[in-house]
């Protein structure tokens, strides 16, 4: 886990040595153990490390090969990397250090931009080709760690954040208004925008080649997506969930190696629970952290939203070492600047609480394993399923669906929200075509209840868990925390694609369809349904205890409806009230001023809204504003 960074002239200019050190720097948290950097002619490649496997100098980065033609930077793991490089070496290559990144040099020399489609990981890198003048980059095939590009037709840039492209002269600090739209819509992007114009996230199971002076515009290539097939096995549910319990517990152990401290985020649910439990199998006194809330002010089923206990039961029962972190309404205040200043890529919901679980354990370890992938996967998320039309083709699914994702502000709303002037710059884009075209990589039917349950598994794989990755990426990586996922092991991905739906989701006739603001629609959901990822829940009964397997789902959320009436309302209002706000550039203030309004006398939960309204505030105050975060103040706590 590291920072990389690169300058490619496209029109075969030098690249100047000084100036790939400064993008390379600006990623120092993310690689505090090391630091690299190479200027070939027309390329310039940095890089900043984080030590995980090899902790010597021979881990050190960009490496390159036994006659030097080939130099990578890497960001991530390839957990298969030992059985490629025993395959490699059958080939004729030499190995000079114990690192996957190594594997990556001599799997490019063998088999070219195919190499790629033969990594078991998580990755984002560049490599190289000095001897056909070429650059080769990719990301793995879910997007856990992230690749930002920015090119002008003459110079290309790319970075594993955006604010060492920032470093670069050229790089301009404009809002993306398409983008803009998409995140007041979704909550998130679903596009390869991102909030600064020009600059793109190369979407997950992706590469890109480029050679300079050939002409040619880089454009991203599709080397892998989620494909739903059932294959018609005769596999009885019984031997399926045997091979999802055999084939998860593989994934565990495969992504526990590492020469550094591996611990594992502990909540109350399935999926971290089955996590930890293989996990503390294989580690012994293996460290476990859990956040919890502060629920003297919290009202209604957000009392429920605290799981330390189960988590801590748990933690007892498996011996492990437990810590844990109490979060209060004042916490989101004084983190808030710091937080945004390492996502700068606002995507879902509010994630302060992760920045100070991340925090805790950047304290004990250097890795740590985490739950994210089993909701999507397995269909953890039944009540969002069922909003498409399964009988009105494609179109009627789409606006059905379409409906529910503006999770903050309806298309309908937009001439309120946006300012005269950014209304201008938008036109007539709409959210609703980058909707579409998420679905445009979809090729099963919309005409059954389970093809369109399908639909919108794909569509959350896509969109939803993407932001989810790539905000745990820059909250961990803050901390110089490598976050290990292994819901997302290529083995277990593949064996849950081909599980029939209707054994993730036995109950998928009439569902209640609670708005996402609803506070407790988990619980609305479940009480009526009882399901929900119903095959993971029995295959990991034999892992972990039966009242764990059964218990109902709990995502990790602070108490912020009763909160953003109470104790943070004035925080709240200080900011997003005052007309002088940076967000005003953009937004309406008398459209904010009624949505606060909404929420503070009861009417509405818009939590969701007001927690982006924030997070916007603060982007716009330090990334067009230039504000800098006291980045001293989280650590005095």
């Amino acid at each position: 886990m590291c920072g990389l960074a690169g300058i490619l002239h496209l029109d075969g200019d030098p690249v100047g040595g000084e100036l790939i050190r400064r993008m390379a720097d600006a990623l120092a948290h993310r690689g505090p153990d090391g630091e690299g950097t190479l200027v070939d002619g027309p390329v310039g490649l940095g890089h900043r490390r984080l030590s995980i496997i090899d902790l010597t100098d021979a881990g050190r980065q960009p490496m390159t090969g036994e006659d030097g033609q080939v130099a990578v930077i890497h960001n991530g793991e390839i957990y298969n990397f030992q059985q490629l490089r025993l395959e490699l070496q059958g080939c004729g290559h030499r190995f000079h250090s114990r690192t996957d990144t190594e594997v990556i040099v001599h799997a490019y020399e063998e088999w070219g931009d195919a190499c790629v489609e033969r990594f078991n990981g998580m990755f984002a890198f560049a490599v190289w080709d000095r001897r056909r003048r070429r650059l080769l980059l990719a990301r793995d095939r879910y997007g856990v760690k992230p690749l930002y590009w920015w090119c002008d037709g003459r110079t290309l840039l790319f970075a594993s954040e955006i604010k060492a492209l920032l470093e670069h002269p050229k790089v301009h600090r404009d809002v993306c208004v398409g983008a803009l739209n998409e995140y007041f819509t979704f909550q998130n992007v679903f596009t390869d925008r991102t909030l600064f114009e020009g600059v793109r996230l190369l979407p997950p199971g992706t590469r890109m080649a480029v050679e300079p002076g050939s002409g040619r515009t880089p454009r991203p290539e599709r080397y892998w997506d989620y494909v739903f097939s059932d294959d018609g096995s005769r596999a009885d549910q019984k031997e399926l969930e045997e091979r999802v319990a055999t084939t998860f517990r593989q994934a565990v152990a495969r992504q526990l190696v590492s020469d550094v401290p591996v611990g594992g985020y502990l909540s109350g649910g399935i999926d971290s629970s089955s996590l930890v439990s293989i996990a503390a199998g294989h580690v012994p006194r293996l460290s476990t952290f859990t956040a919890g809330f502060d629920m003297s002010s919290a009202s209604g089923l957000e009392i429920s939203f605290d799981e330390r206990d189960e988590a801590e039961a748990l933690a007892n029962l498996l011996k492990t070492e437990h810590y844990e972190v109490v979060l209060h309404a004042g916490d989101m205040e004084w983190v808030l600047p710091e937080l945004v200043w390492h996502l700068e890529d606002l995507r879902v919901g509010q994630c302060y609480p992760n920045y100070y679980v991340a925090r805790l354990a950047s304290k004990f370890v250097k890795v740590v394993l985490s739950g994210a992938g089993g909701d999507e996967l397995f269909g953890g998320y039944p009540w969002r399923y069922f909003h498409g039309d399964a009988g009105g083709g494609r179109e009627a699914f789409l606006g059905g669906y379409y409906a529910f994702w503006q999770r903050l502000v309806p298309d309908e709303d937009k001439t309120r929200l946006f300012s005269p002037d950014t209304l201008r710059a938008l036109g007539d884009e709409s959210a609703f075509d980058a909707f579409r075209g998420v679905l445009d990589g979809w090729h099963g039917g919309l005409d059954t209840a389970e093809s369109c349950v399908e639909a919108s598994l794909y569509f959350e794989l896509k969109t939803f868990l993407h932001g989810l990755l790539v905000v745990e990426d820059k909250l961990s990586m803050a901390h110089a925390l490598e976050t290990r996922v292994p819901f997302l092991d290529n083995e277990l991905v593949d064996l849950a694609l081909r599980i029939p739906t209707r054994l993730k989701l036995p109950k998928s006739g009439t569902v209640p369809r609670p708005d996402e603001n609803t506070v407790g629609k988990r619980y609305l959901y479940e009480r009526q349904t009882a399901e929900g990822k119903a095959i993971l829940r029995q295959a990991m009964s034999t892992i972990v205890p039966s009242h764990v397997a059964g218990r109902p789902k709990q995502g990790f959320s602070a108490p912020d409806a009763s909160w953003f009436r109470g104790e943070s309302v004035d925080y709240i209002n200080r900011l997003l009230r005052d007309r002088k706000a940076a967000i005003y550039d953009f937004l309406d203030p008398g459209y904010v001023a009624g949505v606060l309004d909404e929420h503070c006398s009861g009417r509405a939960n818009r939590r969701l809204l007001i927690w982006s309204l924030l997070s916007f505030e603060w982007w716009c105050r330090t990334f067009l504003r230039g504000e800098t975060p006291d980045r001293t103040l989280p650590l005095r706590r």
